[in-house]
C-alpha cells in the first residue's frame, strides 16, 4: 500500500428529497494521514462521507479520485482502492464471523470468483488485529454490539484498500476497546501510509489521533488544520454551542476539552479566564 492516492470533494452540494445538507463543499484529505470530521448532529458529517465513498451523488460539484470523477470509474476499481465502514452496517441473516470478514475479498476476486491463499491471510490477519479471530465460526447475530462492530471493521481491513472512511468506527465500544480500534487505525497507517478520514464524536479522541482535524458546521467547513489550531474555545462555541476550556492533554499534548456546562464550576476556581475569553464565573451565570 501507499500514499498516493487522493480523494477530495470540490464544490460539492448534497442533500436528500428537497432537503439540503452540505453546500458548496471543499475538502480534501491528505494523502497519508489520519483525518478526522467533527460538528454536531446534522452538521453533514456522515452525508459528506456517503458522497466520498459513491454511496450518494452530488447535486452540484464533483468528488475526485485520483483526478478522475469518482461517479465515472468502474465499482470494482473503486471498491480495490477505497474502503467503508458506514453507521450501523446490518450483516446478512445467520452469517458467522469469518464469512463477514471474508466479504471483503469480494473487489480482489476474478470473473470466476476464485479464492486465494492471499485472501486467507489477508482475513486471517484482519480477524487477528481486531481481535475477532477467536469467535471467527460464531454468527454474528450472536454478537454484542461492541463485538459486531469490530468484526465490522475486520472485514474492511481484509479489504486492503489504500483509503479508508469510516463513520463513527468506535460506536458500541467501550473506552477501552475504543482506543484499541484507533491505535490499530493509527498503525495501519504507520505501517502502509493508508489514508484515513473517520467521523468522531469525540472530541478528544479525534484530536488526539488525527493529523488534520476538520469541523463542519450547518454542511459548511468552518476550520480545518492541525488540532491544536482547530481545536479551540471559539470552535467549540461556534460548532457545537458549548462553552469550554481547552488545555494540554496531559498524555498526548494535544488540546482537551472540558465543557463547562451549568452545575460543575467550583467557587475555588471562579473568574478565572478560560481560553474563549470568557470566565468560569460568567459562563456558569450565563
Amino acid at each position: 500500500m501507499t500514499d498516493t492516492h487522493s480523494l477530495e470533494v470540490r464544490g460539492v452540494t448534497l442533500g436528500y428529497a428537497d432537503r439540503t445538507v452540505v453546500e458548496d463543499l471543499d475538502l480534501a484529505l491528505a494523502p497519508g494521514r489520519i483525518t478526522c470530521i467533527v460538528g454536531a448532529n446534522a452538521c453533514g458529517k456522515s452525508t459528506v462521507l456517503r458522497s466520498m465513498a459513491r454511496l450518494l451523488k452530488p447535486r452540484g460539484g464533483q468528488v475526485v479520485l485520483d483526478g478522475h470523477d469518482l461517479h465515472a470509474l468502474p465499482t470494482k476499481q473503486v471498491a480495490r482502492t477505497l474502503g467503508l465502514l458506514p453507521q450501523s452496517p446490518v450483516a446478512p441473516e445467520g452469517i458467522v464471523v469469518a464469512d463477514l470478514g471474508a466479504r471483503g475479498r469480494h473487489p480482489h476476486q476474478g470473473a470466476l470468483a476464485r479464492w486465494t491463499r492471499e485472501d486467507d491471510e489477508a482475513v486471517a490477519e484482519a480477524l487477528e488485529l481486531t481481535g475477532t479471530a477467536e469467535i471467527a465460526e460464531r454468527s454474528v447475530d450472536e454478537l454484542s454490539g461492541g463485538q459486531r462492530q469490530r468484526v465490522w471493521i475486520a472485514m474492511v481491513l481484509a479489504q486492503q484498500t489504500d483509503l479508508l472512511l469510516l463513520d463513527e468506527p468506535t460506536t458500541f465500544l467501550d473506552v477501552a476497546h475504543q482506543v484499541e480500534v484507533l491505535d490499530l487505525l493509527t498503525d495501519l497507517n504507520r505501517a502502509r501510509g493508508t489514508t484515513i478520514a473517520m467521523v468522531l464524536h469525540d472530541l478528544n479522541l479525534a484530536a488526539r489521533y488525527a493529523d488534520r482535524l476538520v469541523a463542519l458546521r450547518a454542511g459548511h467547513l468552518h476550520a480545518a488544520g492541525d488540532p491544536a489550531d482547530v481545536l479551540t474555545a471559539d470552535v467549540v462555541r461556534e460548532v457545537f454551542g458549548m462553552e469550554s476550556q481547552v488545555v494540554p492533554d496531559p498524555v498526548s499534548g494535544r488540546p482537551i476539552v472540558l465543557p463547562i456546562g451549568r452545575h460543575h464550576v467550583r467557587p475555588e476556581v471562579a473568574g478565572v479566564p478560560v481560553e474563549s475569553g470568557v470566565s468560569v464565573a460568567s459562563a456558569a451565570g450565563s
